[in-house]
């Protein structure tokens, strides 16, 4: 028999008021200003937020827009909404002009709550039905024809009583996070209160109500959504801080006391290329999931003395493949977790053989464990979900221990230092150039793990382009993770009798002689400064 798991398992606002009344005076979050709030006190602030925003007009099942970075105003968001019964849709503080105008369109919210340093930005992407919007870390921008401004204060309204609180369900929708396309634009991929609490705790035995969880992931990801609720519902605590940075990192773990944390892509690869430094075991942490597992991940586990676990997952799925502890084979990604199944099939859908490379499909035992579908996109979702089982895009192979391994991905998008890339997004904006004719994205091997970005064009007859003068022209036009490495120029690209770009050819090809090197040229891109948050690589 198969049972839904109680609301306070699962269901953020639920989980909240529990983790209240059992331990009020617990820290449970602390933040890169200093401050910090007990279980009381968050479940307080989140009140407060959800008296304001229904003060607002924001009624359960409704979706909000939030692009803000990480600190307190972005979790007073989430549990003021999460409370409310309303929708989480998080935006990712890099994206500009067209990649972001598509996701507000796709959700249509009618409010948006934004930072000060970019709310200028906002009325330009918004559709016509987004016409609100509440600006926290800063002043109000000047007005904006047929848009309405409000301030910080207007969050902050008379906390709501608990039976002032409508009941949510494991069901319901609990936020909408977009990630990248594939061979078209970002979707916004449904996640219930469910699927969110499946996530943040399935194949995490590791990580305890004791542990103390560094999350240092972005709240527009889920990955950093998942790591902040996985502690809420074990009852933990965790130190929330802007970003990660290299020069830094040890230090961070050393003032926050943190037990555990998740390193995504390039992030081991950069500590690990960091100098040999005194003290480098002498820290808090006792394990971290590093995903994917790089090739130097038993070094890693030797060099800074911690247990290292890894899995598999997505924003559409529930970790449904990890791993024991100090796995030691590159690219591992684990077993299937209790509860899930998993396969690895040919382009119809049938078992490849024992030993071959298949995509990886997966289907869950428990409902709502894993996403619904895509937003406003029933095509799409379809095509994903066909014959009952999520396609992952992905390929692996599995050994006759069980293991999974990943081989390639089957999609052409592509992940840079922990961010997905569209090549789709990226085309569309090179194509925006008056000399470019065509143009194709691919991912090249990079010296810290995942890929770089490169850009095969052809131009138009008579024209010429300096891919300094490419770059410049792109860098406002999107977020700085997806401007290319590397561009190639070429006189056409390779294409199929139906027309299709080959692009199998232009990886096989990679960084070829003549291939222009962003940063050999000295052009490095940083993320804007958006509060208190700023990149480092």
């Amino acid at each position: 028999m198969i049972a839904c798991p109680p609301d306070e398992e699962c269901v953020l606002g639920a989980a909240l008021r529990m983790q209240a009344a059992r331990q009020p005076g617990k820290v449970f979050i602390r933040f890169d200003d200093g401050s910090a709030w007990t279980y009381a006190q968050a479940l307080q602030e989140g009140l407060v937020c959800a008296g304001g925003l229904r003060a607002l007009g924001v009624r359960q099942g409704e979706l909000v827009a939030v692009w803000l970075p990480n600190g307190p105003e972005m979790v007073r968001c989430w549990f003021g909404l999460a409370l409310l019964g309303a929708v989480l849709v998080p935006l990712n503080t890099a994206w500009r002009g067209a990649v972001l105008a598509h996701a507000l369109r796709n959700a249509e919210p009618r409010l948006a709550i934004v930072h000060a340093d970019l709310a200028a930005l906002l009325p330009e992407a918004a559709p016509a039905g987004l016409q609100q919007a509440v600006v926290v870390g800063g002043a109000i921008p000047p007005p904006a024809a047929s848009f309405q401004w409000h301030g910080a204060q207007s969050l902050l309204g008379e906390p709501l009583a608990p039976e002032e609180l409508p009941r949510v369900r494991p069901w319901d929708l609990h936020c909408i996070v977009y990630t990248s396309g594939t061979t078209g634009n970002s979707k916004g991929v449904l996640t219930s209160h469910l699927h969110l609490a499946t996530m943040a705790t399935a194949g995490r035995d590791m990580v305890t109500g004791e542990d103390h969880r560094l999350v240092t992931l972005p709240l527009f990801h889920a990955g950093g959504l998942l790591n902040v609720l996985g502690m809420l519902l074990k009852g933990g605590s965790l130190s929330l801080v802007s970003m990660f940075k290299t020069a830094t990192f040890w230090q961070t773990v050393r003032e926050t006391g943190a037990t555990t944390l998740t390193l995504l892509g390039a992030m081991s690869g950069f500590l690990m290329k960091a100098p040999v430094q005194p003290g480098e075991r002498d820290h808090s942490l006792r394990s971290i999931s590093l995903v994917p597992y790089p090739a130097d991940g038993e070094a890693f586990a030797k060099r800074f003395g911690v247990a290292v676990y890894t899995s598999y997952n997505s924003s559409e799925t529930s970790n449904p493949l990890v791993s024991g502890g100090q796995p030691k084979a590159t690219g591992v990604c684990g077993r299937p977790r209790a509860g899930v199944q998993a396969r690895l099939v040919d382009d119809h859908d049938f078992d490849v053989p024992e030993g071959s490379v298949g995509e990886l499909v997966l289907r869950t035992e428990l409902p709502w464990a894993m996403s619904h579908g895509y937003h406003r996109d029933p095509e799409a979702t379809a095509a994903t979900w066909r014959n009952g089982w999520f396609h992952t895009g992905e390929l692996f192979r599995r050994d006759a221990d069980g293991d999974y391994f990943f081989v390639d991905r089957k999609k052409d998008a592509l992940r840079r230092r922990g961010e997905n890339v569209s090549s789709a997004e990226v085309e569309r904006e090179l194509l925006a150039h008056p000399a470019v004719l065509e143009a194709a994205v691919v991912g090249v091997p990079s010296e810290f793990g995942e890929d770089d970005v490169l850009a095969v064009i052809a131009l138009r007859p008579a024209s010429s382009l300096d891919p300094q003068e490419l770059i410049a022209f792109l860098a406002p036009r999107m977020a700085h993770f997806m401007v290319p490495r590397y561009v190639r120029i070429v006189d056409a690209l390779p294409r199929t009798e139906t027309h299709k770009v080959q692009k199998y050819q232009l990886r096989q090809q990679g960084i070829t002689p003549g291939t222009w090197d962003r940063e050999r040229a000295g052009i490095k891109l940083r993320q804007e400064r958006v509060g208190a948050s700023r990149a480092t690589e």
